[in-house]
């Protein structure tokens, strides 16, 4: 496989290998590609959070179980100047 990168992603590969923490620029890329592949598995895990999340809301919403969202904005609202207030007399 040949794999063709900017000048700039370049420097970094060999940066990486002078560090010494690497012993050739394909360590580097190995290395890059797995952390890439790490990150795309969080991605996805939050993602199917997510859906269970809005799955359980539109469940309740389905039940009837709503909230008034007035009343919880403006419950929220208190909760935020009680919270505020309480940090400035620390």
């Amino acid at each position: 496989m040949n794999v063709s990168l900017t000048p700039e992603l370049e420097q970094l590969v060999q940066e990486k290998v002078q560090t010494g923490l690497y012993t050739s620029a394909s360590e580097v890329v190995r290395e890059a590609l797995r952390l890439l592949k790490e990150r795309d598995e969080v991605r996805r895990m939050r993602l199917d959070e997510l859906r269970r999340e809005l799955q359980a809301g539109i469940d309740a919403a389905d039940r009837g179980d709503l909230a008034d969202g007035k009343q919880f904005f403006s419950e929220l609202r208190e909760d935020l100047k009680r919270q505020a207030g309480a940090e400035t007399k620390e």
